[in-house]
């Protein structure tokens, strides 16, 4: 009902925003269902506030990066604030269509964007397309998170899981596997398992692999890929984590945000997940706030994106959406910690060098030891068309041996069924002919 109702606000903001002055408009576009919109809708009386100035909002939603990047750089669409994943951020940086964020005009005691944790202001570096470009001057991070397995433990154990070679698994997980349909995050996490030895070897490492994609890590990892055919039960952009809490798959690759509100779904019913982040190691992913080229409100926009890393505010949207924040404050330390978690993790990379042992739920918040194999994807550039082509090679013909066998099997029925019904029609037009035959 809240997002109905804040829809209906919406909408009517547009029309009126439609003539309105545009210096007191604010044009937010973000991804559907990742946002408190009560936090949203209260920025406009805080913007007031410290500004003494009014400010409506139109706020639209994307479910592509792809499709929110074609409307800014093709289109020219003069949003004022977006949040796209961070190899679209290393695009657009690339192609000049961000704008620094006005942090010089915020005042001091509101600068909480400063409280991003500097563990993903670095990772955020590595996206310069330039060693004289500093990437913190063009985005903050919204949420991030990892890749990984989600898997049902009345069929699984966690050893059959520890590493992405299970979805090559034919004789364990024929016909049990769901892929993400998501070519980028699953050719940043398989490159880390085709090139295993080379990273055990210290000849590579994983930051290096995932950076820099060249034609013959594409086939490694097709090659991969195609070994595990017989295991897909299909490709998914979001229902999976649904099919997971219905004990319909035993496995699905995922976002650990998926992953937890799945897991969080089956409290209380007979099928238990858990979510594991392979030994070769993973992606860590990243969302971020930016001001794109063709804004005009960038002082409301750049206010916005204080606002959104209040420690508070970053709270209610954490526990509205189900993903995990980049601020590292004390009172986001607090929330983390649980200490009904028997389980401690060191989560020093994050919130600091005392943070050694947090009980902390390693979904949201993965000990340093998985941290430490994970690496940040990136644009492919002018590979992209390669991968995508790889991706559709892969997915072909996506019926594997048990899907054909059930499919031949419906046919058959059909068939069969088709059969008795022509001859139940063709013995009942015998037994009319005789019937008349009889009257003669």
């Amino acid at each position: 009902m809240k997002k109905i109702l804040f829809s209906l606000l919406t909408a009517m903001t547009v029309l009126t925003a439609s003539a309105a002055d545009r210096e007191h408009t604010l044009k937010i576009y973000n991804w559907a269902d990742y946002i408190d919109f009560n936090v949203l809708e209260e920025f406009k009386t805080w913007y007031t506030e410290q500004t003494g100035e009014e400010i409506e909002i139109i706020y639209n939603t994307f479910d592509i990066n792809e499709n929110m990047l074609t409307e800014i750089e093709i289109g020219k669409e003069d949003y004022d604030v977006i949040c796209p994943s961070e190899y679209i951020i290393e695009r657009m940086l690339k192609r000049d269509l961000l704008l620094p964020i006005e942090k010089d005009i915020i005042p001091d005691s509101l600068r909480y964007f400063d409280l991003e944790a500097p563990f993903v202001t670095e990772k955020f570096q590595q996206m310069a397309p330039s060693s004289d470009i500093r990437v913190a001057d063009y985005t903050v991070g919204y949420m991030w998170g990892t890749t990984g397995f989600l898997y049902n433990t009345k069929f699984i154990n966690p050893e059959e899981v520890s590493t992405w070679g299970a979805i090559t698994n034919v004789e364990r997980f024929a016909g049990r596997i769901l892929m993400k349909d998501a070519f980028r995050d699953i050719y940043s996490v398989i490159i880390l398992y085709a090139y295993r030895d080379e990273i055990a070897r210290g000849e590579l490492t994983r930051d290096e692999l995932v950076a820099n994609i060249t034609p013959e890590r594409i086939a490694r990892v097709e090659e991969v890929l195609m070994a595990g055919k017989e295991c897909y039960a299909g490709w998914e952009v979001d229902f999976g984590k649904e099919e997971m809490t219905k004990g319909k798959t035993w496995l699905d690759l995922m976002w650990s945000g998926d992953a937890q509100w799945a897991i969080d779904e089956c409290e209380g019913t007979e099928v238990e997940l858990r979510y594991i982040v392979p030994e070769e190691g993973s992606n860590v992913w990243f969302d971020g706030w930016c001001i794109p080229r063709y804004a005009v409100n960038t002082k409301a926009a750049s206010y916005f994106i204080a606002y959104m890393c209040r420690p508070d505010n970053a709270i209610r949207n954490m526990e509205e959406i189900g993903y995990v924040s980049v601020i590292a404050s004390p009172e986001i330390e607090e929330w983390a910690n649980d200490e009904e978690i028997e389980e401690t993790a060191d989560l020093s990379y994050f919130f600091g060098p005392e943070a050694t042992a947090v009980h902390a739920n390693q979904v949201f918040y993965p000990d340093k030891s998985v941290i430490d194999r994970c690496a940040l994807m990136h644009d492919a550039g002018a590979h992209a068309e390669d991968l995508m082509k790889m991706w559709n090679r892969v997915k072909g013909d996506n019926l594997n041996t048990r899907m054909v066998i059930i499919i031949v099997i419906i046919c058959a029925a059909i068939l069969v069924l088709v059969i008795v019904q022509l001859i139940g029609r063709k013995r009942q037009r015998n037994l009319q002919t005789k019937k008349k035959n009889k009257r003669k």
